[in-house]
């Protein structure tokens, strides 16, 4: 074992110096020939280190991803395209500084804003634990199989306190043209390379990607803190982590227009995509005082680069219809490419858009596409002569009912039996945000309005495990398991039924402001436009959109039926007084108890406690059940209180803390 460990950090530390410092310090045939002599050792001995290097290969076939909620959320950043936005953005984060007294002159960090995948890993005792894709923010997937392939992730580092740091997975240009080289099925861009890699089951072929990473972030580090930007990314290089080359202090806004313009010069030559930079202040006090708006931190913004464009032949326009009813254009063009990415269609916004933008079948069209999924079209380029005109369809191209106008779009009004409404708003109705019913998908919702002929989405909760069974490539388990996971989301959290029934315009942000301020379905129901306007960050629009949707007739039938059926939106838990000594305490949970452990965490947050997965200094309590493990040891070590449930509820209706 001795030899296992002396090998392993050999090996390591000639893998930092020849993936993250580009400093090799000995030949491929020596690293070589320590590799195999380790693995040999680890058949011997039937052990493998945690951060043995041959844990890189890659294992078995994952049968699916597993959710994990993000302890440190992950913000989107706002944009700017101009300098002029880019001044816009700086003169109101100083009018905000200024009203708040803060006196210093701000200074920026510039970096790279990476195009390929964000990642979330957590290091515990030094250990690389958890390795998750940003998802939405709040929460992602599990991929720390497919991580651990990537060479320049150490898989531990020096540190023993809990880590959580934020980076970017990308596939290097010159690994893309090697893959390509060799593979029968061509990748298109790197982007895809690396997003496809890191969300792949087989984590074998992750490692035949050669990925890198880069971290650019630390969220979370236990017992330390942090006063700027600078010491952030001077305490990942020190960690042993993969810090961008490329981050660049600057004492003003003229330092970064003049940063911003060599990395536009320098984007052809860089050995991976970028599409633009990010500009973070540099005083995490500063930081502290700006805050967030409702989606972005103020004191970061991503510059963008200007768009690739192109231009192609209009060949059709084909209309589709969303959740809500919306009837929107999608233009299809003779495949061309862009940015390494072939583009066959692109999106138009509605009828008006075309008749500004001159568009006609069989145009020649300007296309630009700025890392979008689906680009869009300037305008028509030359002569139209030839051309013909794109009509608004009368009807809706899915069930033939008469479409109606408001404004500049148009919505087909059959929102009870036009089928892709009805597939897009159970699959929305499904998702992880809304009532969590996994394995009901948008291909196996339209499956199950095939089949059955639903009219409603409470048509799902009438279904039994056999009406599944006779679906195609459904067997037993695959009908059970949706028929178990239709049936326990009958009692969703407020917030989540809030979101899942697809009111306009409201996210999964309104839904948890809203689920926070009213507590109860029925409060919400039969609230008036002022007492919605009393929700902070709910404005005029979506108080008049919730006022309209619960008026609706056959709104307000759907929500009985659901009702009849069984499922009740649980009331937001305000924070009951008798617990104020927990708030703002720390507490880890260990063991078994005779309730749930996430309806235990639920009830300490809603006393203000905060919970979290390792006990460090930081711990106020440890809450220890059943078979506590290794954890309770660490506690008794550290000097932890430690509670058992009887304890917890003494202090929870008495209203003070074990000493007290």
């Amino acid at each position: 074992m001795d030899e296992m460990r002396r090998l392993v950090d050999q090996l390591n530390r000639y893998s930092y110096h020849y993936y993250t410092l580009d400093d090799p310090l000995v030949s491929d045939g020596e690293y070589d020939a320590l590799f195999d002599q380790l693995v040999a050792l680890e058949k011997k001995e039937g052990q493998v280190l945690a951060d043995s290097p041959s844990q890189r290969v890659g294992g078995p076939i994952l049968e699916k991803f597993e959710r994990v909620d993000h302890e440190v959320p992950l913000y989107s950043l706002d944009k700017a395209k101009s300098f002029g936005e880019l001044e816009d953005w700086a003169k109101r984060n100083q009018r905000i500084l200024d009203q708040a007294g803060y006196g210093e002159d701000l200074a920026y960090m510039v970096e790279l804003k990476f195009d390929g995948l964000t990642l979330s890993l957590t290091y515990e005792e030094g250990l690389l634990k958890s390795a998750a894709t940003r998802g939405n923010g709040v929460f992602g997937e599990e991929i720390l199989p497919q991580v651990r392939t990537i060479e320049n992730i150490p898989l531990r580092i020096k540190a023993q306190d809990k880590i959580i740091v934020h980076g970017e997975g990308l596939m290097p240009l010159s690994a893309l043209e090697k893959y390509n080289q060799k593979a029968e099925e061509k990748l298109k861009n790197a982007r895809n390379g690396a997003a496809g890699a890191l969300r792949n089951l087989d984590p074998k072929v992750t490692r035949r990607r050669h990925l890198k990473a880069y971290i650019f972030n630390i969220g979370l580090y236990e017992g330390r803190s942090f006063k700027t930007d600078q010491e952030i990314k001077e305490t990942i290089q020190d960690l042993g982590l993969p810090l961008s080359p490329y981050n660049h202090l600057k004492k003003n806004l003229a330092g970064v227009k003049e940063e911003i313009e060599k990395i536009g010069a320098m984007r052809p030559d860089l050995d991976f995509l970028i599409d633009g930079v990010v500009i973070k202040i540099n005083d995490l006090r500063a930081r502290e005082i700006l805050g967030f708006t409702n989606r972005f931190p103020r004191w970061a913004l991503a510059y963008k680069f200007e768009a690739e464009e192109t231009t192609s032949l209009l060949r059709d326009v084909e209309w589709n219809v969303g959740r809500t009813g919306k009837i929107t254009p999608t233009a299809i063009l003779d495949p061309v490419e862009i940015g390494g990415v072939t583009v066959g269609r692109a999106t138009l916004n509605n009828i008006d858009d075309i008749r500004r933008k001159k568009l006609r079948i069989g145009a020649r069209v300007l296309v630009r596409r700025s890392n979008d999924v689906i680009p869009e079209i300037l305008g028509s380029m030359g002569d139209l002569a030839g051309t013909k005109e794109i009509h608004l369809p009368t009807h809706c191209p899915a069930c033939g009912t008469e479409i109606l106008t408001k404004g500049v779009h148009s919505f087909c009004p059959n929102s009870l039996s036009c089928e892709p409404q009805l597939i897009r708003q159970l699959a929305h109705f499904a998702s992880r945000d809304g009532m969590d019913i996994e394995g009901l998908s948008e291909k196996t919702s339209a499956l199950l309005l095939k089949h059955f002929n639903l009219s409603s989405i409470a048509d799902i909760y009438k279904l039994s495990q056999e009406d599944f069974l006779g679906l195609p490539s459904f067997k037993e388990k695959r009908a059970e398991n949706l028929y178990q996971a239709i049936q326990s989301s009958k009692k969703p959290r407020l917030a989540n039924f809030i979101y899942s029934l697809g009111i306009h315009n409201v996210g999964i942000k309104s839904s948890r402001d809203l689920a926070k301020h009213f507590k109860s379905f029925a409060a919400l129901r039969s609230a008036t436009k002022e007492d919605l306007l009393q929700v902070p960050d709910i404005g005029e629009i979506i108080a008049q959109e919730l006022v309209a949707y619960f008026q609706e007739d056959h709104i307000r039938k759907s929500l009985e039926e659901f009702k009849a059926l069984g499922i009740e939106p649980q009331k937001e838990k305000a924070v009951d007084p008798r617990g104020q000594a927990l708030e703002g305490k720390t507490l880890v949970i260990t063991g078994s108890f005779d309730q749930p452990r996430k309806d235990l965490k639920n009830r300490l947050e809603a006393l203000g406690a905060k919970v979290t997965s390792s006990v460090s200094k930081n711990t106020d309590y440890l809450l220890a059940g059943d078979n506590p493990g290794s954890k309770l040891q660490k506690a008794q070590d550290l000097g932890i209180a430690i509670l058992g449930p009887d304890q917890l509820l003494d202090i929870i209706e008495g209203g003070q803390d074990e000493e007290g």
